[in-house]
């Protein structure tokens, strides 16, 4: 069965449903293909900074988010081998573009507050691609249901494996050889902590927790681990006493967050990023197909800028493909021109995203590296020297507009 579809959007994540609620803003249908049979929540949370907020307000659903999650004062790093603070960053400060804004909100609730605001039937689940062909100035879509979509955009935000990036030519996301446990612990009552994000380094981990309301606290754990510490990754109570051990002097209110935590949650992830030099000459775009999020610009999670930098995609990416959809054609070349529109907006969506992927990947990388270093020298400056630098970075790389939905 072929259905045709205007835009076809493969991935229900933040990137995708951003991208769609864009369009739909901007009076355009699209299509989300989604491969699972719900929307995935895994995650848990994760930090929505300045830049992530100025794209949830262009696509209107900033203040519903803004109800339900608690504004965060600052972010205190210390170190596991002597307990002792290191930095003390306030997020109560103007940047370039305003006041900055941080939160930590659940994953499921921005999912669900983007899904919301979508027409039915937008978002089309259990649809996996298992191949994608030229069809003229169409692309064919083909599910494993047997359904084909022609479209004339194609959009993969279908993450780190994405099959619409292999299609542009785009290499597999390398390993950092790190793994990363994700949890959250549910107090009855208020958990009494201050609103402000706490990390920990040392000893070749990096651990931190942020709380999201007044009684739910997220928190997470990287680590390289050693062949003897991999052979733990398929035991979760291993995984759990692994984590506690490497605590070091994390003082114990923090500690028994971990211990609160069910301990199912004790799965480790391995952590990926894109090579940075591969998006100055790999195709983000080729004619009317681009990626944009995880798809385009999987990065390691030291700066929290995966979520934010795929909310800014959404919006740009909607606003360059609205704008190329607006111009009039002729009749007699319709499809001609309007592909090769479609082209030109892709491509400036591309150039826009570019550099601004390249900073955000290599910025995390670095801070990953360093943060995570249990050499004596390396241990020594970023304790002393580089603490208050490296919180500061995060702020810095937050400063960032990806400006309004207007096309005009």
């Amino acid at each position: 069965m072929e259905v045709v579809e205007d835009i076809v959007i493969v991935g229900a994540g933040i990137a995708g449903l951003t991208t769609s609620l864009g369009l739909h803003k901007l009076g355009i249908r699209s299509l989300v293909l989604e491969s699972s049979d719900d929307l995935r929540t895994t995650g848990y949370a994760l930090t929505l900074w300045t830049n992530a907020w100025k794209a949830l307000d262009a696509v209107g659903i900033g203040d519903s988010l803004r109800h339900q999650h608690e504004r965060l004062d600052g972010n205190v790093t210390a170190s596991t081998l002597s307990g002792l603070k290191t930095s003390d960053t306030t997020f109560k400060v103007k940047g370039n573009h305003g006041d900055h804004e941080v939160r930590r909100v659940r994953r499921n609730m921005l999912l669900e507050a983007l899904a919301k605001e979508l027409p039915s039937a937008t978002v089309r689940y259990s649809s996996k691609v298992v191949s994608i062909e030229e069809s003229s100035f169409y692309k064919l879509v083909h599910l494993a249901d047997g359904t084909t979509y022609k479209t004339k955009v194609l959009i993969g935000c279908d993450g780190v494996n994405s099959g619409v990036a292999r299609w542009l030519g785009f290499k597999k996301p390398a390993s950092t050889g790190r793994f990363s446990i994700r949890g959250f612990a549910d107090f009855k009552d208020s958990h009494g902590f201050e609103p402000k994000s706490m990390q920990f380094f040392g000893n070749g981990v990096r651990f931190g927790f942020v709380p999201c309301d007044d009684n739910t606290v997220y928190w997470f754990f990287t680590s390289t681990p050693s062949n003897q510490e991999k052979e733990r990754e398929h035991s979760p109570a291993k995984m759990k006493h692994f984590v506690l051990s490497k605590l070091g002097k994390v003082p114990d209110q923090i500690r028994a967050v971990i211990e609160k935590t069910e301990q199912d949650s004790f799965i480790p992830y391995p952590i990926r990023y894109r090579y940075p030099w591969e998006l100055l000459w790999a195709n983000k775009s080729k004619g009317n197909v681009c990626v944009a999020g995880d798809a385009l610009h999987a990065m390691t999670p030291e700066i929290g800028q995966g979520g934010c930098a795929s909310l800014e995609d959404g919006v740009v990416l909607a606003r360059c493909i609205a704008k190329a959809l607006s111009e009039k054609t002729s009749k007699e070349s319709k499809e001609k021109d309007e592909y090769k529109r479609i082209e030109m907006g892709l491509k400036k969506y591309a150039k826009e995203r570019k550099w601004r992927s390249i900073k955000l990947i290599c910025t995390a990388y670095i801070v990953g590296f360093i943060q995570q270093s249990d050499g004596k020298i390396m241990t020594f400056f970023r304790d002393k020297v580089l603490s208050a630098f490296l919180a500061g970075l995060q702020l810095k790389m937050a400063d960032f507009d990806c400006g309004k939905l207007s096309i005009s």
